[in-house]
This record gives C-alpha cells, sequence and structure tokens, in this order.
C-alpha cells in the first residue's frame, strides 16, 4: 500500500495555506523598508495565530518557525546595547507564546473536527439503518419520499415512513412521533420495525396499527404518542385504501387540481387507540393513472417564513399538477426552502405515490 500524502485538493486550500507564509513575507518587506524603530515586528506573531486557524499543529510549529526566523534576519548583527534590542525580545517571546498556543489550540480544535467527523458518520448508519431507501417503483406504482431534518447536523428524527411490498399489495406508512431528541428517534425505529413486520402477517390495515401500538406500548410515556397514516395499494393497484391515526391529511394530485383526503379529524394517533370509543375506520379511493397521492408530515405545512406565516401546501405551484414523484419532492423543497429562506423549525417527511399510465 502506498503512502498518499493529504494535501489540499482545490486552490483556495493552496491560498488559505500560503496566507501565513504571505504575512511573513509582508511584515518582513515592510519592516526591511521602513527600518528599525517602527514596531512591526511582533506583527509577525499574526501569522502563527493564522495558520493555527487555518491548518494543523506542524503547520503551525512551521510558521512559527519561519516567523522567528525572519526576525533574526532582520535584527542579525545587533548588538546588546541597541536600543532596539528590548522590543526585538519582547516580539520573540510575543512570537514563541502565539506559535505555542496556536499549536495546542490547533490540535485541540482538530482532535474535536475527527470527533465530529465520526459522530456524524456514526448518525449516517443509523439514519440510513432507519429510514431505509424505500423501491422507486412496484409494478405500475412509482414512489419517492424525502427526509428533512430540522437540525443541519442530524440526518433523522422523529418522522418516519417506509414501503413494504406484501402479497397483499404494497403498504406504506408515515408517520411524526411526538417530541424530539433521542426519545422520538426511539419511538420511530419501533414504530417502523413494527410495521415491517405486521405489513407481511396482518390482513387489514387496523391490525397493522394494532400491532404498532402493542410493540409502542412499553416504550410510550403518558404523553407521548405517533401521528401515522397507514395505506395500502391494492393488488391490481387500481385502488388506495387509507388509515388515518391522527396524522395530517394526504394530498391527492390529479387533472382536477389538489385535493385534501379523508376527515380532517382523523382517529386518534398510534398510542391513544385504547382511548377510542370506535374502531379506526380506513377509507379508499380509486387510483387512477398519472393521479399521485402526497403524504407528509405536519413539518410541511407548519414551516413558517419570517412573517410567520405557514407553507401554502395546497396553492404552492408545485401540487397543482401530477408530476413524477422524484421531480414532485424536488419542486416541492424548493418552494418550501424559498418560503422559510432558513433551516425548517420541525423535521419534514415526505412520501409519493404514483400510478403510471399502462
Amino acid at each position: 500500500m502506498k503512502f498518499r500524502p493529504n494535501w489540499p485538493s482545490s486552490g483556495w486550500a493552496w491560498t488559505r495555506l500560503a496566507l501565513p507564509l504571505l504575512i511573513v513575507l509582508a511584515v518582513g518587506v515592510a519592516r526591511g523598508l521602513a527600518g528599525p524603530g517602527h514596531g512591526l515586528l511582533p506583527l509577525l506573531a499574526v501569522a502563527p495565530a493564522v495558520a493555527a486557524a487555518l491548518s494543523g499543529p506542524l503547520y503551525t510549529i512551521a510558521v512559527g518557525v519561519a516567523a522567528i526566523g525572519t526576525e533574526a534576519l532582520l535584527t542579525d548583527g545587533y548588538q546588546s546595547e541597541h536600543p532596539a534590542r528590548d522590543l526585538i525580545r519582547v516580539s520573540l517571546i510575543v512570537i514563541v507564546g502565539v506559535s505555542t498556543g496556536g499549536v495546542v489550540a490547533s490540535y485541540l480544535r482538530r482532535r474535536r473536527e475527527r470527533e465530529l467527523t465520526e459522530v456524524r458518520e456514526v448518525a449516517d448508519v443509523k439514519g440510513h439503518a432507519l429510514l431505509r431507501p424505500i423501491p422507486s417503483q412496484v409494478g405500475p406504482v412509482r414512489l419517492s419520499a424525502q427526509y428533512t431534518s430540522a437540525s443541519s447536523q442530524a440526518h433523522v428524527g422523529g418522522d418516519l415512513y417506509a414501503a413494504v411490498n406484501t402479497a397483499g399489495g404494497l403498504r406504506l406508512i408515515i408517520g411524526d412521533a411526538e417530541g424530539k431528541g433521542l426519545p422520538a428517534v426511539h419511538m420511530a425505529a419501533t414504530a417502523m420495525y413494527a410495521f415491517r413486520l405486521a405489513a407481511h402477517t396482518e390482513f387489514q390495515l387496523q391490525g397493522v396499527a394494532a400491532q404498532i401500538e402493542a410493540a409502542l406500548r412499553y416504550d410510550l410515556g403518558e404523553e407521548q404518542f405517533i401521528t401515522a397514516v397507514l395505506a395500502e395499494v391494492s393488488q391490481d393497484c387500481s385502488e388506495l385504501t387509507m388509515l388515518n391515526c391522527g396524522h395530517p391529511q394526504p394530498l391527492q394530485l390529479g387533472p382536477d387540481g389538489p385535493r385534501l383526503l379523508g376527515p380532517a379529524d382523523g382517529s386518534l394517533p398510534l398510542g391513544f387507540g385504547a382511548l377510542a370509543a370506535t374502531e379506526r375506520i380506513p377509507f379508499t379511493i380509486t387510483l387512477e393513472a398519472d393521479e399521485t397521492v402526497l403524504f407528509y408530515t405536519d413539518g410541511l405545512t407548519e414551516a413558517r417564513n419570517r412573517a410567520g406565516e405557514f407553507f401554502p401546501l395546497t396553492e404552492c405551484a408545485s401540487v397543482q399538477t401530477s408530476a413524477d414523484p422524484h421531480t414532485l419532492l424536488e419542486r416541492l423543497s424548493a418552494e418550501v426552502s424559498q418560503h422559510v429562506s432558513h433551516q425548517p423549525h420541525d423535521d419534514i417527511g415526505l412520501l409519493v405515490v404514483r400510478r403510471q399510465p399502462p
């Protein structure tokens, strides 16, 4: 195995590395032209400080040595009784002190960066394990999903989605675990694991919901719950059956424009099923060719701009016509980003189902 040095790969990176040495050169030239007595030598300490901010300990040491060497060249031949000797000693102490502090600071910064990189890599692995890629197409049905975290450093949160192709048809879930942080992630993971098992064994969507609630029974606190929509595409892909458990209504896109599906006051969220006076009732729609259904979490409709206005989902341009699932998500995400103009305050999960024409 050949060792390849980790040299900068871009012109901007080389420019950044050259900056501390350019500072040494500039101070040296200015001192040479101005002569002694102008107090320029302490400015050489700026170079190792900049090197510590831009690179690692070894480069900081090299720049510090270059600064000290430059000072030595500029003051060579000065006698001990020279009036500027005190300033020379002070500037030397400053350069050594700044270089030493810079070496320590750059070492700690590099170590912290490695730790953050490892944490992000672990988060990526966990995110992929939790939100597994969904199939892009099952028969004539095309699928696409997208997750946007409210944290710029996180890739997974309490929102969830999954698609499982079973013997009885394609089954889907999209949901939102109440709360944030690790408890929400834990609830979402439990719900998705239970869904993937129940999707193959339960005959009806009510049974799938019951199995998820059974898995969550010992994980949920008194005020914790998961809102979700369970869906099933029939074997001939002509119908889409949905069971809404306290989740935002799915949006159907077709020739007549966007239309919210199902009752506005869906049944109780997962975790509260035992409190319901009646059983959850699914509803079915006809899934025509070229029609699309958009499932989403409330982070989409509750995304606010700086004026406090919610994102107008049913009025935005991307949902006015049915489109390819991947294209639809790209357009919708661009509109949301333009609307909020900052990192969203809540996670956004999106899942699109579209029946292709024969």
